[in-house]
């Protein structure tokens, strides 16, 4: 019903304007007006008949209307229009009639009649129906683009928006097309066909593809058209078409594009345009655009100004392109990886702005659209030999961003400083650009960086795209882009473009918020999880490079916060996906933030060195020197943000000392991004790993600047004044630090829901970079605690998997304890403290009491902390262990060694404080404690209580803890049955005694205790040795009885021996300066210096070890080694008697004394003291033979305590003073012990022994007295006595001569040894023995010298009687004989004899002579009878004979004469012992002996003519003497009768020539030399007096010479008298020759005598001072002389004669 109303009120208006028209025409067109008139009775009909549609009448209504419009009148062309619309509306049209109607109006539109009725009218006939198609439609549409470019105005923008609506209806049909048919099947022969047809659809062609149905044909070559317009070619299908603007095309197409999509998905010849066509348009479009550089000059750009690139076209380009990259990306992954490495391109810096305005806005676009980046990433990034264009995109707009603030564009530049860049940077931030920036001003939004000013001027909402300039589409010029926008666009971009990588990442609903980073649980494919790391991979470099510039350059609160958010979560991605590179390069940037400008290049790059030298390849612009840059970064940062707080920066490792000692001011901005940093880190520590030091550090170097200080358990509080914390905070930020403390703290709270591996990175950063604050503060510069105080925190957080972290976290704070600097030790100690008692009182499961582990994992941190040596660090480990003790000591069953670990790592460097603090746990321990420890503590506890014994920082506590261990040994005692029951042999716990191998452990635990006390016997202070060392006596004594025989063993070589040694050791390093007492206590002289004291010690020890030997000798005895120990006790005896203390030294001799009773005893058999000969009757066997080993043993010691005692210094030792001398008390003690020693061992005493004990005699002998002691050794009246020394030695001799005389044949061998040792002695008197090179002084007189010489001379001349004594016993035994003795003896008297007056005792050598003659009367008659052994006495005895009667030592000046005659007839007693003992048995005496004797008497003979035996050396003439010599000579030379050969006399005649050319000294040898080899006596004789008679020549000729020269004065009365005996002795020795056989006397004695002659004659010529005396002299030898003026004739006078002229010319 509707319906038809509805046509009835359509055929009324049709036939009213019909009618109007029909008026209208009725005068001018009357042909119209029948036309009309028909068509209304059409319509009438029609309106009649129900049956009739309208349609069947439309061609005869349209007659009379194209008639109407053909007459161009405007009002009728109207009312023509105006009904066909009505015809249109009405959808009566068909094909024909339609056709009609375009016709009709194409005519209206070239005649340019009713131009916006034509639009309107095809608008309607379009979009009314679908019946206009192919060639009508292509001419309805160009009729509008025609009209488009008419002049009106009003129509070229209605035609315009006809165009574009049209255009679009072209489409819609296509789509409606496709709608009606999708249900039809089209598959496999539709494909082939479109293969086949695409060759065809790359010619161009008016006719559309066969495959296309009409609409989509229509549609297909409209578009085709289009883009042949834009391209500036000819349509093909839109004839008649002429002109056409690019801008308007590109518009068209974009409107299409971006309405369509489906058509061109869907028709894969439309696919084809797109590709093909399309693209192929907007690459070509776009050559004039990269092309141009905005930076070259106008006349260098080689192009026609068409070229240029011209705004409205790149514009619509590049809509164009962001639909396609939008829109058609599936379809066209190839073209848009050109379009966007163009649209890159179009950022570059020589751009012109709006070019990369517009670039800009396309791009953020993009980056709004998650799955296209992720598109872009898989299609291009993540294909191996394709262009990373996301990476470029990023990377171009990161360069962009950086950009803008390095190289300021003119345009700005202009616009901020009026032309020149330079003043822009010097110029007032208060004044650029007019905008009013700086401290209490709210500015707008903007960035400033290095001058440069650009405000944020756009606000876009976060995830979409608002663009402003790609709008333009009414702007013919480039529009001036303000200075912001470039930089606002960027920064909502990079915004986005983290936001779209997150949503990829995360999932669409995933939130941006940072907090929810935490819970998010990220679990990507292998495939997803390549996209994601790629796409990060591209994207960090640039992002970073873009946001570090723009967060640095911020103005803007919320602007900041959002630069934040997007670092933060750009870094959390990186970090879920372990990139670590772009992870800790974003958290580095953070970090950076939060620190002011030149701090944080000093600070963080040291950081992170890794992640900075990765992105620095982006980054390079940002890298500054400080030097260059920091006066403008401080400038720029306190221009742009308020500074709310100054303080000190924190110093680094890498810069020296004294650097960087200014203030540093942090902005508000550093605390917005400290909280950025700290939510970072508590919303994605789990990802953080090893970029947790970058963090902390920052947040570490932010706490020092504002001033805050670690408090208990970790937390950080604001320093309570200004003073403390050197920070100056605004009022502003006060109220903050609260918020930031917590903040702080909650971040290492959250640390709990971290996993295992997540916090092992946070406590490895914090070691880290406490270790970084450890290295500072060695350099003593004031650490951060803060890494200390955190690890504290997060220890504590996290103790319910203690396991987890408590070694990395303690074993640094441990290292934390160790460190010099003393706030950093403090609280590392803290730390470890705190956290111990946390651990210990936290609720564990398994509870702590039963789980071992647990507790000495807990416990040994605690235990460490003693390897420290800070004695503040000991303090508090000490304090908290006593609370420890306190608070939960029952329940640590298991920790006890540990604790007592604690307790006993004390040392001497401990304050006495620390010291007693300890020992109040050990108190605690063992009066409350021991109990309920397991009994392997036990020896633990005792080793404890002995090292306390061992401090030496306060006595008293020494001496309490010696107490406490008798408190133990009494509780070892009281509890023996439970600790029998409970003890086993545990290697782990009881130390090892060796040689013991079944030690029960119950004596193990005693044999700890004895040990331990044996220790202590040999500490440092007198007072705790003596205290020791009565407690373990004590001890031994009280509770031995205990211990198993065996274990006597150990205690014997494990404790009482090694304490011996041990004291002999100390003893003999103690120092002999004097004790210093502080000056209070007077110490005794026999205890002033550590050496005494120690004296003291050692009599203590041995006799406390002698002591255990004679009451346990029972026990000991059954022992198998009890001789080892026996030696060993010897031996410690000997060591100490060689001690250089008196004390000691004299102790040990008496132990030694003790040893041999012991021995004694030891040597019977248990039950009884017998002495040795009981023993060797009644005991066993094996005993004797020990008992002999025993006093062997004991013969040893005392031979070697007598040789090292009695060892001389070495030879560079002078002074006594350096050298130990021993005490003659000592060494008379020893010798003393010798005579009871040799009892025992004079079976067995051998040749070998006596040597030893001689020079253990010899050695006692010669040591020096102490120059204070000797008057108490020596008596002080005058009678000449041995010293007790003496005396014993002589003793000692005494026993063994008795021995050797009255003992067997093997003891005769020591004679010689006997002798020699004697005559040593006996020696001793002339030269005392040397003690070394140690200088002394003889006991008679005083000097410097402190050591005396003891007096020899009396035990000299005993040992000589003994000598004597033992000589005539002993003188024909056959060894005495063998070993030379007499030749010995003698040979022991030359040097008295030779010293005579100088000897130091007169009495000396007169018994020195009488020996020798007494022996000698003994021994000549031996010495005939075995010629070969005493061969060697001769030579010697001559010697000896000598130097008696020659000695060179003048008698004293005040001899008297009776003295002077006694000893001259001592002389001739000797003589005429030569005469009486010697002489006559000449034949049985060697030759050489009788030679060396004439030589003597010839000596004594003519000894006054002399000339160096003159008077004035003090010597008297011996006249009696020589003249006893003088005859002996004679007579024996005169008496024996033999025959000279020629030979002989020649050779005699020439030695005497020799001889007296030689001098005195020479003259034996010389007529040794002439000898021949058979008896020689007579030549010997002939040479004596042919010598005799020179030397009588020589006196005269002096005399006389000396008479001549003298003058007046008379020659001394010794000459007078030497010249007179010479006289006397010439005459005799005439008158004896005279009396003489002729044969006697050869011819050369005459001669000789003849020769003197003259020489007698002289001097009685130049005698003018001659005595009566020497004339009466001088007339008997000239008398003598009377018969011999005749020589007697010989055989061979003629010889004689020629040789007496050849001597005495010679002479």
């Amino acid at each position: 019903m509707a319906d038809d109303g509805k046509a009835s009120r359509m055929l009324d208006a049709l036939q009213n304007d019909l009618k109007a028209l029909c008026m209208e025409t009725k005068k001018k067109y009357p042909h119209i007006k029948d036309s009309c008139e028909e068509a209304i009775i059409k319509v009438r009909g029609a309106a009649a008949n129900p049956q009739s549609t309208l349609a069947q009448i439309t061609t005869q209504i349209l007659y009379p209307l194209v008639q109407a419009a053909e007459t161009k009148d405007p009002k009728i062309v109207k009312l023509s229009i105006g009904l066909m619309q009505r015809l249109i509306v009405a959808d009566v049209v068909d094909a024909g009639s339609g056709e009609h109607i375009v016709e009709t109006l194409w005519m209206l539109m070239e005649n340019g009649i009713e131009e916006l009725k034509v639009l309107q009218s095809v608008t309607l006939l379009l979009t009314t129906s679908s019946v206009i198609q192919g060639p009508n439609l292509a001419k309805a549409l160009v009729l509008c683009f025609r009209l488009h470019f008419t002049k009106d105005a009003t129509v070229v923008n209605t035609a315009s928006a006809t165009v574009r609506q049209l255009v679009s209806v072209v489409f819609e049909r296509v789509l409606a097309e496709d709608s009606k048919h999708a249900k039809e099947d089209r598959t496999g022969e539709d494909e082939t066909d479109e293969q086949m047809n695409l060759e065809e659809l790359k010619v161009l062609s008016a006719s559309p593809p066969k495959t296309l149905r009409p609409a989509a044909a229509d549609a297909y070559l409209m578009f085709q058209d289009l883009v042949q317009l834009v391209n500036a070619d000819q349509p093909l299908w839109l004839l008649g078409l002429t002109e056409m603007t690019r801008t308007f095309g590109l518009e068209l197409l974009e409107s299409v594009l971006t309405t369509f999509p489906s058509v061109f998905y869907n028709h894969p010849e439309f696919n084809f345009l797109l590709k093909e066509r399309v693209c192929a348009l907007v690459i070509k479009l776009f050559s004039p655009n990269i092309k141009y550089r905005a930076s070259v000059p106008a006349s260098v750009q080689q192009a026609t100004p068409l070229d240029k690139p011209y705004f409205p076209i790149a514009m619509r380009l590049l809509r164009v392109v962001s639909v396609l990259i939008q829109k058609y990306y599936p379809l066209l992954v190839t073209q848009c990886e050109i379009f966007l490495s163009l649209m890159v391109k179009f950022l570059d810096g020589d751009r012109p702005m709006w070019q990369r305005g517009l670039a800009l806005e396309v791009l953020h676009k993009l980056a709004i659209q998650p799955n296209l980046l992720q598109s872009f990433c898989t299609n291009y990034d993540m294909k191996p030999h394709a262009t990373k264009i996301f990476q470029d995109i990023v990377n171009s707009m990161g360069a962009f961003v950086q950009s803008l603030f390095i190289s300021p564009q003119s345009s700005m530049a202009s616009q901020l400083a009026g032309g020149g860049q330079g003043s822009s940077q010097g110029q007032s931030p208060a004044l650029l650009a007019g905008m009013p920036v700086g401290p209490g001003v709210s500015p707008q939004p903007a960035f400033f960086y290095r001058g440069v000013y650009l405000p944020l001027c756009v606000n876009i909402p976060t995830g979409q795209a608002k663009s402003l300039y790609l709008e333009m589409l009414d702007k013919l010029e480039p529009p001036t882009i303000p200075e912001g926008y470039g930089v606002s666009v960027a920064y909502y971009c990079l915004l986005d473009i983290v936001r779209s990588i997150h949503l990829v990442m995360m999932g669409p609903h995933a939130t941006n918020e940072g907090l929810g980073g935490a819970s998010e649980h990220y679990k990507p494919s292998e495939e997803e999880r390549k996209i994601h790391e790629q796409l990060v991979n591209s994207a960090w470099c640039g992002l970073l490079a873009a946001l570090t510039v723009l967060l640095e350059a911020c103005t803007d609160e919320a602007a900041t916060e959002n630069v934040l958010k997007a670092i933060q979560t750009f870094a959390s991605l990186a970090g879920k996906l372990d990139l670590t590179t772009p992870r800790d390069a974003f958290i580095t940037a953070l970090c950076k933030s939060c620190l002011p400008p030149h701090y944080t290049l000093t600070v963080l790059n040291n950081a992170s060195v890794a992640a900075a030298a990765s992105s620095s390849s982006m980054t390079r612009g940002h890298q500054r020197s400080p030097s260059t840059e920091s006066q403008h970064q401080y400038y720029d940062s306190e221009v742009r943000h308020q500074v709310v707080a100054v303080g000190t920066a924190l110093a680094t490792p890498s810069l020296p000392v004294g650097a960087q000692q200014g203030p540093v001011m942090l902005t508000n901005k550093n605390l917005q991004c400290m909280r950025a940093t700290l939510s970072m880190a508590h919303c994605h520590g789990g990802v953080l790993g090893a970029a947790w030091h970058l963090l902390l550090t920052t947040l570490q170097h932010l706490v020092w600047i504002l001033g805050l200080k670690p408090s208990t358990g970790g937390s950080l509080k604001a320093g309570r004044s200004t003073a403390e914390t050197n920070a100056v905070i605004t009022t502003a930020v006060i109220a903050d630090l609260p918020v930031l403390s917590s903040m702080l703290s909650r971040l290492f709270e959250s640390s709990q829901h971290l996993d295992d591996v997540a916090l092992h990175h946070l406590i490895d950063a914090l070691c880290q970079l406490s270790r970084e604050s450890m290295e500072l503060a060695y350099t003593n510069r004031e650490p951060s605690l803060f890494a200390v105080a955190k690890l504290l925190e997060t220890g504590v957080v996290n103790l319910g998997r203690v396991e987890v972290l408590w070694r990395p976290v303690t074993n640094h704070l441990l290292d934390v304890c160790q460190h010099p600097h003393v706030r950093m030790r403090e609280w590392g100690v803290e730390a470890v403290t705190y956290l111990v008692k946390a651990a210990l009182t936290h609720k564990h499961n398994p509870p702590l009491k039963d789980n071992q582990k647990l507790q000495t994992l807990l416990l040994s941190p605690l235990s460490e902390v003693s390897l420290v040596g800070h004695p503040d660090v000991r303090q508090k480990q000490l304090e908290s262990l006593l609370h420890i003790l306190h608070s939960c000591g029952e329940l640590l069953h298991h920790g006890w060694p540990l604790i007592l670990n604690i307790i006993g790592a004390i040392n001497d460097n401990h304050s006495e404080h620390l010291v007693r603090l300890a020992f109040q746990c050990l108190q605690l321990v063992v009066t409350d404690f021991l109990p309920l420890m397991p009994w392997a503590c036990l020896p633990l506890t005792v080793d404890t209580a002995a090292k306390f014994g061992s401090q030496t920082q306060e006595l008293n506590i020494s001496l309490t803890a010696i107490g406490l261990m008798w408190n133990i040994s009494d509780y070892f005692y009281q509890n023996q049955e439970k600790l029998r029951a409970s003890l086993t042999s545990d290697n782990q716990v009881f130390p090892d005694f060796p040689g013991v191998p079944n030690m029960p452990p119950f004596d193990k635990l005693w044999m700890c205790l004895y040990a331990r006390l044996g220790d202590l016997c040999v500490d440092s202070r007198p007072a705790v040795r003596k205290s020791a060392g009565q407690t373990l006596f004590s001890t031994i004594a009280a509770h031995g009885a205990l211990l198993h025989n065996q274990t006597w063993q150990a205690v014997l070589w494990q404790v009482l021996f090694p304490l011996l040694d041990k004291v002999r050791q100390l003893s003999d390093s103690a120092s002999t300066d004097k004790v210093d007492q502080g000056g209070n206590i007077l110490i005794h002289h026999s205890r002033n210096t550590q050496q005494k004291q120690w004296a003291e010690t050692q009599v203590l020890t041995l006799s406390g070890v002698a002591r255990v030997f004679s009451t346990k000798q029972k026990i000991l005895q059954g022992l198998g080694d009890f001789p080892r120990a026996w030696a060993l006790l010897l031996d410690f005896i000997h060591t100490a008697a060689l001690s250089k203390s008196n004390e000691v030294s004299l102790a040990a001799l008496k132990s030694l004394q003790e040893m041999l009773q012991a021995g004694r005893s030891s040597s019977a058999m248990p039950s009884n003291y017998a002495d040795d000969s009981d023993a060797k009757s009644s005991g066993p066997h094996p005993i004797a033979e020990d008992s002999i080993a025993n006093w062997n043993t004991a013969w040893k010691v005392w031979h070697t305590i007598g040789t090292e005692v009695t060892k001389p210094p070495p030879d560079e030792v002078t002074r006594g003073s350096d050298a130990y001398i021993p005490s003659q008390p000592f060494l008379t003690a020893l010798v003393h012990i010798f005579p009871h020693l040799f009892q025992h061992i004079k079976p067995r005493f051998v040749v070998s022994d006596f040597s030893r004990l001689a020079s253990v005699l010899s050695g006692c002998v010669s040591v020096p007295v102490h120059g204070d002691s000797s008057p108490f050794i020596l008596p002080s009246f005058t009678e000449v006595v041995v010293t007790p020394l003496q005396e014993g030695v002589l003793q000692a001799l005494a026993a063994v001569e008795k021995e050797v005389t009255e003992g067997n044949g093997a003891t005769k061998a020591m004679v010689p040894q006997l002798f020699t040792l004697l005559l040593q002695f006996s020696s001793y008197s002339c030269q005392a023995p040397h003690y070394g090179n140690v200088i002394t002084r003889p006991h008679t007189t005083k000097g410097s010298t402190d050591w005396v010489t003891m007096n020899f001379v009396p035990f000299a001349e005993k040992s000589l009687s003994m000598v004597v004594s033992l000589y005539q016993t002993t003188s024909s035994w056959q060894e005495v004989i063998e070993a030379q003795v007499l030749k010995n003896i003698i040979q022991g008297l030359i040097v008295p004899l030779r010293m005579k007056y100088r000897c130091p005792a007169q009495t000396t050598w007169k018994l020195a002579i009488t020996t020798l003659l007494t022996v000698l009367q003994e021994g000549l008659q031996l010495a005939r009878e075995h010629p070969t052994h005493f061969r060697e006495m001769w030579p010697v005895l001559g010697t000896a004979l000598d130097s008696f009667l020659f000695s060179n030592s003048p008698p004293p000046a005040n001899q008297s004469s009776e003295d002077a005659e006694r000893d001259e007839s001592i002389d001739c007693q000797v003589v005429e012992l030569i005469r009486e003992e010697i002489l006559p048995y000449a034949s049985s005496t060697p030759s050489d002996f009788i030679v060396s004797i004439m030589v003597l008497l010839n000596k004594g003979s003519i000894e006054s003519a002399s000339g160096t035996d003159s008077e004035c050396d003090g010597f008297k003439l011996r006249e009696e003497f020589a003249k006893t010599c003088f005859e002996t000579l004679l007579q024996f030379s005169l008496l024996t009768p033999t025959d000279f050969d020629v030979k002989l006399d020649n050779s005699g005649n020439a030695g005497s020539s020799k001889t007296l050319e030689s001098s005195n000294g020479n003259m034996s040898q010389s007529i040794k030399g002439c000898l021949g080899a058979d008896d020689s006596t007579q030549i010997t004789t002939k040479l004596a007096v042919t010598s005799l008679l020179h030397r009588f020549r020589e006196v005269l000729v002096r005399y006389v010479e000396d008479e001549k020269l003298s003058g007046k004065c008379p020659l001394p009365r010794h000459r007078i008298a030497e010249i007179s005996f010479v006289l006397k002795a010439i005459a005799t020795l005439l008158s004896s020759l005279k009396k003489a056989p002729v044969e006697k006397v050869d011819s050369m004695t005459w001669a000789q005598l003849i020769g003197l002659y003259p020489h007698l004659v002289e001097v009685g010529g130049s005698s003018n001072s001659g005595t009566p005396q020497l004339w009466r002299s001088l007339r008997e030898v000239l008398l003598q002389y009377a018969q011999l003026l005749h020589a007697p004739t010989t055989s061979s006078s003629a010889d004689s004669n020629d040789n007496t002229h050849g001597v005495i010319n010679g002479t």
